[in-house]
């Protein structure tokens, strides 16, 4: 099925049924319980564990498979929000010109910034990739103000050309005149499943996005995309030149960080130089670390634990906790709320780094792993050394494990 043998389309029709039922997934607590607050069912969270979902897809075929460390990613999803958001103002406000082209100019600029940097591996590469970051968020910021509006934005006005729309289009962003902020509530047995329409577009897209990594995975060049990873000095000894895969690879990875960044415009026709900084190229690398570098779910699960993490600690204040805590004696009350008060709130960035040191120094393999090794718990133990006289060969596990 699509070029998929079984084990693979069985793989990603269960990522599609997970994606498809993400509302209800992201919903557990009845509304109006003491649990309620983790409950993340809402149309922005949603929106960017799918648009960030397919950011970290993305940067993991580059890192995952050639082993190339990027900080500056974050340039590409810039691009990609400028590109979207000029052509909302002067074509029309349906998104898919827009995502046309930030996919084309972030493949472009990633090209130009591929081929200066992969001259150098390692650290090099690294640092030149943050470097061209930096210098693409400074750009934004002041000497580009005419196309991108410093620090304010480049934004929607009313009195844009909008060549394409005519008098009654509308002037929110949509897809062939489906508004991207309508959703539909549902509430069942206390709890409201919201259906947002702009989540949809980004779960279809998302999943389309994760098919291609998937078909890249298991291609040739994929092949050849791991073998520059392991050895490229053995590559070359075989006549291979392994500049034009690992540019390949890098021009790729760059048009997923435009599509997310299209999708983000889409959602919210905002463009600021704040998605060039130094600090979102840093996240899509430990969304990708801690779900699982190398393997296809991984990035996913990364992108949606962090995303989930930002939005739901980040509103647990000091008036929450004592409401947590109300009903201890108040010295132990007050104990706890200085405890935890470091963890959440302005201060969720520090249980995101505890979390992912853990994930480092446990869980090598990320949240993948992790997930594996619960599996493991409940397979059948492995036969002993013994019970196998003729050392048969085991299978090789499967990448998306």
């Amino acid at each position: 099925m699509l070029g998929l043998n079984k084990r693979d389309t069985k793989f990603l029709i269960i990522v599609i049924l997970l994606t498809a039922f993400t509302p209800f997934l992201m919903q557990p607590f009845p509304e109006g319980s003491a649990m309620a607050q983790f409950n993340g069912g809402y149309p922005d969270l949603m929106q960017r564990v799918a648009i960030f979902g397919i950011f970290a897809i993305g940067f993991n075929i580059l890192f995952g498979l050639t082993g190339y460390l990027s900080f500056g990613h974050a340039a590409f999803l810039g691009v990609g929000s400028y590109s979207a958001v000029w052509m909302m103002k002067l074509l029309s406000m349906n998104i898919i010109p827009g995502i046309i082209l930030a996919m084309i100019m972030s493949g472009l600029f990633a090209l130009l910034i591929g081929w200066i940097s992969l001259r150098r591996s390692g650290i090099y590469f690294s640092i030149l990739t943050l470097a061209f970051a930096q210098m693409s968020y400074n750009l934004a910021y002041s000497v580009l103000t005419p196309l991108t509006n410093g620090e304010t934005g480049l934004q929607i006005r009313s009195n844009d050309p909008r060549i394409l729309d005519g008098e009654n289009a509308s002037p929110y962003t949509n897809l062939f005149g489906l508004d991207m902020s309508a959703s539909y509530k549902w509430e069942v047995f206390g709890h409201q499943f919201t259906f947002n329409t702009g989540f949809y577009v980004c779960a279809v897209i998302a999943v389309i996005a994760f098919y291609i990594s998937l078909r890249i995975f298991r291609s040739p060049f994929g092949m050849m995309l791991r073998a520059v990873k392991s050895n490229q000095q053995r590559m070359s000894y075989t006549g291979l030149n392994p500049r034009p895969y690992t540019l390949a690879a890098f021009v790729i990875s760059g048009m997923y960080a435009g599509l997310a960044g299209g999708l983000l415009a889409s959602m919210d026709p905002l463009a600021g130089a704040e998605r060039m900084q130094w600090t979102v190229g840093g996240e899509v690398v430990i969304m990708t670390i801690l779900g699982g570098a190398g393997t296809l779910l991984g990035p996913v699960l990364g992108a949606g634990a962090i995303k989930y993490l930002e939005n739901i600690f980040s509103k647990i204040n000091d008036t929450v906790l004592h409401g947590w805590f109300s009903a201890l004696p108040d010295v132990m009350e007050d104990f706890l709320v200085t405890i935890i008060h470091p963890f959440v709130g302005k201060g969720w960035h520090l249980t995101l780094g505890l979390l992912f040191m853990l994930v480092v120094i446990f869980l090598p393999g990320g949240l993948v792993e992790g997930g594996r090794r619960i599996m493991g718990l409940f397979k059948r133990k492995p036969k002993g050394d013994g019970d196998d006289p003729e050392h048969h060969p085991q299978s090789t596990p499967h990448v998306a494990e």
